[in-house]
Parts: C-alpha cells; structure tokens; sequence
C-alpha cells in the first residue's frame, strides 16, 4: 500500500487510504492476534512527549501478537552524548522490523529513513508533518460521517506549528468537495508552503480569525492547541497574546450543525470545555481511541502482513 516508509502525505494516495481505513474496519471487528510473529518487533523512538501516538502504535504491534522496544524520551539515551538520529536509527534497525519516529528538527524522519534497515513511520518531524494522524482523523471522520467527501472542515488553533493540521489539510485535498476554513490569530497563520498546495490542488478555503461566523455552516470543527513549546528566542513572549485565542464551550456548540463533528488530537489545555465532553458531537476520545486499529493497519500494511 504505502512505498518503504510513511514519511509524509504525499506518501499515500486516496485509494490507499481508503483500502487502510477498510483494514481498519475489519481489525476492529476482527482483532488480528497473531497476524504479527512474536519475534516481529515494531520499535518506538521519541526525541519528543507523546502519550496517544507513541501508546497507540505500541498497542497496536502487542495487540496483534508481536513485540514492542521503546526510547519513550530520547533524551535518556544516547542523544544525551551527542549521538545524532541517523546512529540511533541505524542501530535500532537492527533490533526490530519497524522504527516509529518523532523528532523536534524539520526533515529527521527522512534522515533516519536514509539509514534505516527498515520502514520508518514519521510521527511528527518539528512543525512539518504527522502523517499517520492525518490517516487517523480522516478515518474518523468517514467512520462518523459515512464519508468525506463534501466536508466542510475548520482547523482552529495553532495552524502555524501544529502539524498535525499541516497533514490533515494536505490529506484532505485528495477528496472532492472539500472546503476548509483556516481559523486562527495572523501570527499563528497557515504556513504559505501549505496554502499553495491546497491551491495547486484546487481545494476551496478561507483563512479567518473569526470562528463564531462560520460555526453554523461547518461539518467538523478540529481544534488544535496553541504549542507554547513552539515559541522560542524574540517569540517567546508573543505566546501570552495568542494562548487564549480559542476556547470551545457549550455556548459554541449551539451555534453548530446537531451532526457536526468537535475533533482534537489532543492533549487539550484549556480550549475545549470539560462540560463540552458529554456532547455527542465531541469525538476527540474516540478519534484517539481510533488509533490502535488505523495504526494495526499501518504496521500490518508495511510489514505485509494483511491477511
């Protein structure tokens, strides 16, 4: 399905995606326990914190009957010495069958891919891309729609470092129908890099900083948090303008469709409600729940292990 390594977007195409979120569907109904060997090993390396990407993949190898060795915080290993992604990848890669990389420099999930003995799956390289959740949020939203074709979709929040919203935006191009509203302050703004791929692709969006206009029209409302640990040097103080910019709260619900979609890919810190979690709109547990099955068809599709 996908080429040697998950790297980015462009990696997949929409009927590859598609065949994945149907793996997914039948992984669900049908848990693949022992469709791994026990000696096949899916490595996780962390230069960064994750508990839902890092935890899901994990769970996706053992629930399928292989085995799991992890550096859930890089800087506890070797980097600590100095040693680069490129040495530590090159080494895993002879413990296991599948490295899980995440990085906080733009272009190391290529790197480690370049001297990698086996596949590579990018789980975030800097403000770059995270194309896995991507896979992970279209999945959920044609399993809570039906389809994604025709979405109406606001990305909210951090659009300038969140890349989580860098991938989902460039996914979402490869569906017809699509219009995308990208709601967020000037200085958090969609990277231009982004906004030229949506138009070479003919997708239809709107940059506002508005989110209360454009509620009633919308079919999924995916919130980002503002990433303070983003701000560095001269920016540093310009966090303290923009950490407040966007707060979801019952009041903003009812400005929205009875089926529309609240997604996040989590963690929340401050900008969604608790009182918004017992709405049955509100997804972004079960969006993370998602990911042991997406991610059992990643490993499984890359390990040629489908059946």
């Amino acid at each position: 399905m996908f080429p040697n390594n998950l790297l980015s977007v462009a990696d997949f195409s929409r009927k590859q995606a598609e065949d994945l979120f149907d793996l997914a569907d039948h992984f669900e109904k049908h848990p693949p326990m022992g469709l791994l060997d026990r000696d096949q090993i899916v490595g996780t390396l962390f230069y960064e914190a994750s508990t839902r990407t890092r935890l899901s993949f994990e769970a996706a190898a053992l629930k399928m009957g292989g085995g799991v060795i992890s550096v859930p915080d890089a800087n506890d290993s070797s980097a600590k010495k100095g040693e680069t992604v490129a040495d530590a990848v090159r080494v895993m890669s002879g413990y296991c069958d599948l490295i899980v990389v995440r990085h906080p420099i733009v272009g190391s999930a290529a790197e480690a891919a370049r001297t990698s003995l086996v596949p590579i799956v990018n789980a975030g390289d800097g403000d770059r891309e995270h194309p896995s959740q991507a896979l992970l949020d279209l999945y959920t939203i044609r399993k809570e729609r039906g389809e994604i074709e025709g979405a109406q979709v606001a990305l909210v929040g951090d659009l300038r470092f969140g890349r989580t919203v860098h991938s989902l935006a460039l996914a979402l191009a490869l569906w017809p129908g699509i219009k995308i509203y990208l709601v967020a302050p000037a200085i958090l703004a969609t990277p231009t890099a982004v906004l030229e791929a949506l138009q070479a692709a003919g997708v239809e969006y709107r940059q506002t900083e508005c989110l209360e206009e454009i509620l009633p029209d919308i079919d999924v409302l995916y919130a980002t948090r503002i990433q303070k640990e983003r701000f560095k040097g001269e920016e540093e103080p310009l966090y303290e303008t923009v950490k407040d910019f966007l707060r979801i709260t019952g009041q903003t619900l009812k400005a929205m469709k009875k089926d529309a979609l609240v997604m996040h890919p989590l963690p929340r810190v401050g900008e969604i409600a608790l009182e918004v979690d017992d709405d049955p709109r509100a997804i972004y547990f079960r969006q993370a729940w998602n990911g042991v099955p997406l991610r059992q068809g990643i490993i499984a599709t890359m390990l040629n292990r489908t059946s």
